[in-house]
């Protein structure tokens, strides 16, 4: 059994297994699918997990409340990785009572089919538990409509949903200080770059309702239990990725098919090098998953993109990374951008097109490469590079 304080316990799950989340964004460290249970004069479990952990998930349950039934399952949130056990947990305790808003409710009919026995929750609504009163926040579109956080207005824990979350499987404890957090805080920002990140907004409307709110404990459904100073550090991470704010850096993303184009790249990066800039970052976009590269779009300010023509258009993955940073409606960065063709000149003119879309400040003339690498090609890249460093110096 883990308690987290008083009443309050932790009855999450590890994923170890699974490879990639949402089918797409990598798992090196795993996942957890946080759940939380208050063992009150009533019994509020908050939020569940994928279905496939129900059978560890239940017995975690009744580590905690033994044959004491569940008065209330709080729902704030409605993606399938934290209401997956919705319908098995309601015929384990069939009285149940589900409190969420009306869009949540709606969903829990939609997918399990078992919306009856709710109690719909507006903005301030609170729940009496005991000892502890629960109340309801709504922060839609971070990142579902539906989404609230819920605020254990006795004991100053946020149980926070998917905001705030992290990726990484916990290695033994839930508590950030019982903990070597290091990892966490990265896997948040590729979490948050990766899964949230075009609600940056919502986010900072979030923060703004939150704001005043005295918080000692973040309970999110991913990640770590944040605590003490590590609260104000996890509202700042936030802050900061939903307000786009950057460093300086540069992050060259390329495509290359016969290590042309790659020659361009490498030129740029250490002229970059040459005239100043440290933290400079190149990624091949067919050997490096974009969940990494976006990671670090969302970190630095400079982005020069480039890669070769490819079937009168521009080649495939390059082609998605722009639309993953069009999804994402980045703003305030710097863009550069290169491309190479054979006989037929088209990845500058589709860069061209992304440019003008995402509306970034372009700096410098784009290059274009006819084959291979000649010394004028080099020379123009070299001069990319110095327009790139002298933007980024400008803000000092």
């Amino acid at each position: 059994m883990i308690t987290l304080k008083g009443n309050v316990h932790y009855v999450g799950v590890n994923d170890r297994a699974k490879t990639l989340f949402e089918g797409l964004w990598p798992l090196p460290y795993g996942v957890t699918y946080n759940s939380y249970l208050i063992a009150d004069e009533k019994v509020a479990l908050i939020d569940t997990v994928d279905v496939n952990f129900f059978d560890l998930f239940i017995e975690k349950v009744r580590e905690v409340i033994g044959k004491r039934p569940i008065d209330y399952l709080v729902i704030n949130h409605m993606e399938p990785d934290h209401s997956g056990s919705i319908r098995l947990l309601r015929q384990f305790y069939p009285n149940i009572t589900l409190v969420s808003n009306k869009k949540a409710l709606d969903m829990v009919e939609g997918f399990y089919g078992v919306g009856a026995q709710t109690r719909a929750i507006n903005e301030g609504d609170t729940l009496e538990l005991g000892h502890h009163k629960l109340r309801f926040h709504m922060i839609p579109m971070v990142h579902w409509p539906e989404t609230m956080v819920s605020y254990d207005l006795t004991d100053h824990i946020l149980f926070s949903g998917d905001a705030f979350g992290s990726f990484g499987a916990l290695n033994g404890t839930p508590v950030d200080t019982h903990m070597d957090t290091t990892l966490y805080w990265s896997e948040m920002e590729r979490y948050y770059a990766n899964i949230v990140g075009k609600y940056g907004a919502p986010v900072q409307k979030a923060l703004q309702k939150l704001d005043g709110v005295f918080i000692e404990m973040i309970c999110s459904t991913h990640g770590p239990v944040w605590t003490g100073e590590n609260v104000a550090k996890v509202v700042g991470v936030y802050d900061r990725l939903s307000r786009y704010a950057t460093e300086e850096g540069v992050v060259i993303a390329y495509g290359s098919m016969y290590g042309n184009t790659q020659q361009m790249a490498e030129a740029i990066a250490e002229e970059l090098s040459v005239q100043g800039i440290r933290k400079i970052v190149l990624h091949d976009v067919s050997r490096v998953n974009h969940s990494y590269i976006l990671a670090d779009l969302f970190r630095y300010k400079g982005i020069i993109l480039g890669a070769p023509t490819y079937n009168a258009s521009i080649y495939p993955q390059m082609e998605m990374l722009m639309s993953e940073i069009e999804m994402r409606d980045m703003k305030d960065h710097y863009l550069g951008y290169f491309g190479s063709f054979s006989w037929a000149s088209h990845a500058v003119k589709r860069l061209a097109a992304f440019s003008e879309k995402v509306k970034f400040e372009v700096v410098g003339t784009p290059v274009e490469m006819k084959q291979g690498m000649k010394d004028s090609v080099r020379t123009a890249c070299q001069e990319l590079a110095k327009a790139m460093a002298d933007r980024l110096k400008a803000d000092r």
